[in-house]
């Protein structure tokens, strides 16, 4: 037995090994982490079950026959983070540059089937030069087989992704599936086709880094939510994130238990302008409603005329969508629509509440715009609201005009509780606009059209920019202090903790994409 023991010993530390050690010199030269160290990182310590690490690749051709590749180039297994069950698959660069053949997908996808099984989260850490060309349709297999279990897990348990190097090609589909998508700064890269590529087809010469690096990806496209300067900051990002999202979609969220106030400083009465042309930044309205130092945005650096996030309020973890008057004027536009329709329908599948902040003018004119489908873009928007069942909770902070207030999380999209600020303005549109249709000809045939003008502008902000004219057709449920905002959630959460709505019975919808 002893002897089986030591060679069972010496099979694990040569496995562990990875490609060996000048090749984890050279990850480190380049400033990554291995992929067991990634794990360590991540985990609670010594929670780590291993699945798979003898698994060996059956490849014979392009001398794959004589080549030893430990793991296959990927780690797998369960642990712990914070207590909490995990699924997780870290890609090894030091073997094979952490290519993805049929054994190396077989391994994640065996993981991802037990994590559905287990109901927990699945975490991937991506760190590939892409298929394994030597072998093939395989490796064509093992990416199709990945994104189909990508697709039906959506919904069922959190998936989160960390780009921790290249993730080139195919490989791309399988973060894009997933739930948020966590890129390291000046590290890793994500394309589908690369720069060299780029330049035979279309001549245009572009940086990998300009092309598909970190903060292109979290600002222009979209495609990433979170942007970390280095591997230990990304780790710490997963681990926040998962604070404040169950296990699978038959949970809830975990509670934090305390001692909260549902007080507020006056100071939040001087946040918000009376005047509608003046911006400030809706962040801080947020920061100030929510339990201290708990919110926790999300898409931070694209489509920045929304924000969205996740907090918690008297303890309860809730989700954040709120126009960004500093922005644009916080008018929504294609990517603010789609940003805020993703988040939504993330929140409505695991079951964490929606707190909706609405100011904002409308949505952005422009032939782009128009023609870019700004219509079906904005439907998104329409339709992630009115499909979601969890609490909805809506305070309209100023403006509030036309689709977009429609749009913004409002009664009659679902909403179960709505609030408004005494300066809510509760439209068609704006004063300015809708005196001039209204009242053209009396402008055009006035001695003094300007001044005419400016005072029929006011005569319709007194009867209509207000919140007392959808109140009184029951479209909002209060005209509250900002002072009171806090503790009016908070009741508001408490009421709707025991919701329960269904949707008609149908095999998926069929969202605008």
């Amino acid at each position: 037995m002893e002897e089986l023991i030591r060679k069972l010993k010496e099979l694990e530390q040569k496995v562990e090994l990875g490609g060996g050690q000048d090749k984890i010199e050279k990850q480190h030269s380049q400033g990554k982490l291995t992929a067991r160290e990634r794990l360590a990182l991540l985990l609670d310590e010594g929670s780590f079950m291993e699945i798979d690490k003898f698994v060996k690749h059956r490849a014979t051709t392009f001398g794959l026959d004589k080549e030893e590749l430990p793991c296959d180039g990927v780690v797998t297994g369960i642990g712990k983070i914070n207590g909490r069950l995990v699924a997780v698959f870290s890609q090894d660069f030091t073997v094979m540059g952490g290519s993805l053949g049929e054994m190396h997908a077989k391994k994640i996808m065996k993981l991802m089937d037990l994590a559905m099984e287990l109901g927990i989260p699945l975490i991937g850490i991506n760190d590939s030069g892409g298929a394994r060309i030597q072998e093939g349709v395989d490796s064509l297999f093992g990416y199709g087989g990945i994104f189909y279990r990508n697709t039906l897990a959506s919904g069922v348990i959190p998936q989160i992704t960390l780009i921790a190097g290249p993730c080139a090609g195919g490989a791309v589909y399988s973060p894009a599936i997933t739930d948020f998508v966590v890129m390291i700064d000046k590290t890793a890269k994500m394309f589908i086709t690369g720069p060299n590529v780029i330049k035979a087809v279309t001549g245009e010469d572009i940086s990998q880094e300009d092309l598909g690096g970190a903060y292109v990806h979290n600002s222009k496209s979209g495609n990433a939510h979170f942007l970390a300067s280095n591997e230990e900051e990304a780790i710490q990002i997963i681990k926040k994130l998962l604070s404040y999202i169950p296990q699978n979609n038959l949970e809830e969220p975990d509670f934090v238990p305390g001692n909260y106030s549902l007080s507020m400083s006056e100071e939040i009465n001087n946040i918000v302008p009376v005047e509608p042309t003046k911006s400030y930044d809706v962040r801080k309205v947020i920061e100030m409603v929510v339990d201290e130092d708990s919110f926790f945005e999300v898409h931070k650096n694209y489509a920045r005329n929304i924000v969205v996030g996740f907090a918690r309020i008297a303890g309860t973890s809730v989700g954040i969508v709120a126009n960004q008057p500093s922005v644009l004027a916080g008018s929504l536009d294609i990517d603010s629509s789609d940003k805020a329709a993703r988040f939504i329908r993330f929140l409505d599948c695991f079951n964490i509440p929606i707190v909706t902040f609405v100011d904002t003018p409308g949505y952005l004119p422009g032939v782009q715009q128009e023609h870019g489908g700004i219509i079906r873009h904005g439907a998104k928007l329409l339709f992630a609201y009115s499909e979601a069942t969890v609490p909805k909770i809506t305070v309209i902070l100023r403006k509030a005009y036309g689709g977009a207030y429609i749009a913004m999380g409002s009664k009659h999209l679902g909403a179960d509780l709505v609030a408004a600020w005494p300066t809510a303005e509760i439209a068609v549109m704006g004063p300015d606009g809708a005196a001039n249709i209204i009242f053209r000809k009396e402008i055009e045939t006035a001695p003094n059209p300007e001044e005419k003008r400016k005072e029929l502008v006011q005569q319709y902000r007194e009867m209509f920019a207000n919140p007392y004219v959808a109140a009184s057709r029951g479209y909002i449920d209060a005209v509250i202090e900002p002072v009171k905002t806090r503790e009016w959630i908070a009741q508001a959460l408490e009421i709707c903790r025991t919701k329960v709505q269904s949707l008609p019975k149908k095999k998926h919808d069929n969202i605008p994409l």
